[in-house]
């Protein structure tokens, strides 16, 4: 299957989560490289290493990287995990949710992080209220990228993202929301608000959790 469009423009709300004194990462999902050359603009002298399935990504991604591999992330053996096992910063850009099983992975990243060390992620949010919308009227169709990329095989909400960490061995200690304005969005909060009420839940976190189109998250070992 084709890979989601590559792009040469970073995530400003991503970098800023990153650990300014992060010297050595490791970012799954590198795409062009941009956010290794936003970073490295920061600190020239960290060793950044970029790892993509696709190896087309990988030829723009090597203008910014000290080191690319290709590689899908799962199929990684032993070897590669002990070459990383200094990493002290690993970044999933909206990729874990590309994953079959991102909680092997986020297990076998906590198996030889050091104590010191940070998972940075951008997730998208399932919970959107534009999925909301498109689910009441049954047009759930993929596309080429955004909330409904035909690649997502992982799908997460504010919630399960925490679940997530919390069960491989995390624990997240900063996350925004990334909201983008739309005047359409008005006519369906009234709704999400109705159903959560009829569903038993908290109406204002029902409407505050639809609002965000990502969510960027950091977590620490615990």
């Amino acid at each position: 299957m084709q890979q989601t469009p590559v792009h040469e423009q970073h995530n400003p709300d991503l970098l800023a989560f990153i650990p300014s004194g992060s010297r050595r990462l490791a970012e799954i999902g590198c795409s062009s490289g941009a956010l290794a050359k936003a970073f490295k603009h920061q600190a020239p002298d960290c060793d950044y290493v970029g790892i993509e399935i696709d190896a087309a990504y990988v030829e723009l991604a090597k203008r910014y990287c000290d080191r690319t591999l290709v590689l899908d992330i799962e199929l990684a053996d032993e070897s590669f995990w002990a070459g990383l096992a200094d990493r002290d910063c690993w970044i999933f850009g909206d990729t874990l949710e590309h994953l079959k099983d991102p909680w092997s992975v986020l297990e076998q990243i906590r198996r030889v992080i050091p104590a010191e060390g940070r998972v940075v992620v951008c997730i998208p949010n399932a919970q959107h209220w534009s999925v909301q919308a498109r689910l009441s009227v049954g047009d759930f169709r993929y596309e080429s990228s955004g909330l409904l990329d035909k690649t997502h095989l992982r799908w997460f909400t504010r919630q399960t993202i925490i679940e997530l960490f919390d069960t491989t061995g995390f624990r997240i200690e900063a996350g925004m929301p990334r909201v983008f304005q739309d005047p359409i969005r008005d006519t369906f909060l009234p709704v999400i608000e109705s159903m959560a009420r009829a569903a038993g839940g908290d109406p204002k976190a029902a409407i505050e959790d639809a609002l965000p189109l990502q969510y960027v998250m950091r977590a620490v070992p615990r």
